[in-house]
């Protein structure tokens, strides 16, 4: 008798968790959102969220709040999210550096917005305006040429450390707190190079202030189909992206990340927003939030190998 009333019991509040967290999903959202960005206005991230957000706020019904959180290469952002209540209403947009395998176990992944190549860009005063170019001239002035990131670990930083492992050379690296920051000291000639998110430089390349030299993907970016790859212009077999997506402390209910998920792929599956992405050299992505957890494995496992073997210094 005492085990079929502890089934009856356990039967019970299995079905009144279910239609807790139905409800939730139901409700939600109920209160504005937050958007954390763990880097400064400008850059990639903060671009691409203030892209989406006004869009799934109208169809929320709900205001969402961008902050900007920079430092420690993404991770003093990231940190406030992970230490937030796991309810939907404080959100990271995240990247390279901000989500490592650090600390990824304390984020539930939700949405990939976008995974798209970095544009080599450097200075107009280097005089460079090839891939062959720039390595002949890297091999020439060993650790004088200079490239800026968004912060030790992040994409923009790894994909010049592959391509200076890969074309032999070496390259100084100086890292900012955000792309924004890097692009600022790129203008003026304070670094010479930058693997850098189309969003950030397409502006100054197209008014002349800066030369792109090629993408890192491995194919050329829909967005971006005038500029070579970085394989194709002398460095065979190089591919770098950086990607960004959102996520929510570990423990979210998964069907109000699903939520999340969906409407975050229906806005960036609108035609003015895929057109507004790829204006500024973002391809869109797709797919579900377990598909941006596999995806983020493998990415993970890639850079993990190049910091290894080549002694790459993270924080």
């Amino acid at each position: 008798m005492k085990y079929h009333l502890r089934c009856v019991l356990t039967i019970l509040c299995c079905l009144t968790l279910a239609s807790a967290i139905t409800h939730a999903a139901d409700i939600y959202p109920s209160k504005p959102i937050k958007v954390i960005v763990p880097f400064p206005p400008g850059g990639g991230a903060d671009t691409l969220i203030r892209l989406i957000t006004p869009t799934i706020s109208e169809l929320w019904k709900q205001s969402i709040v961008i902050e900007n959180r920079p430092g420690a290469s993404g991770f003093i952002g990231a940190e406030q999210v992970a230490q937030s209540p796991p309810d939907g209403y404080t959100l990271l947009m995240g990247s390279t550096a901000a989500v490592t395998e650090k600390n990824i176990a304390q984020f539930s992944p939700i949405a990939l917005v976008s995974a798209s190549p970095y544009i080599v860009t450097v200075n107009p005063a280097l005089n460079i305006t090839s891939i062959k170019a720039l390595i002949a001239y890297a091999k020439a002035n060993p650790g004088n040429v200079r490239y800026g990131s968004s912060g030790s670990g992040s994409a923009s930083h790894l994909a010049g450390e592959l391509f200076a492992s890969m074309a032999n050379i070496s390259l100084l690296h100086v890292p900012y707190k955000g792309t924004g920051q890097a692009l600022t000291d790129l203008l003026a000639g304070h670094i010479d190079l930058m693997f850098a998110p189309a969003q950030t430089v397409l502006p100054q390349v197209e008014t002349g202030k800066l030369v792109a030299l090629a993408q890192t993907g491995a194919k050329r970016s829909e967005a971006l189909p005038n500029i070579s790859t970085v394989s194709e212009s002398g460095l065979p077999g190089y591919s770098a992206v950086g990607w960004f997506g959102l996520f929510a402390p570990v423990n979210t209910p998964k069907i109000v990340i699903q939520k999340i998920n969906q409407t975050v792929m229906f806005v960036m599956g609108q035609d003015r927003v895929r057109k507004a992405m790829f204006e500024r050299g973002a391809d869109p992505a797709s797919g579900t939030a377990d598909e941006f957890a596999a995806f983020l494995r493998l990415d993970q496992s890639k850079w993990a190998k190049l910091i290894k073997e080549n002694k790459v210094a993270v924080q």
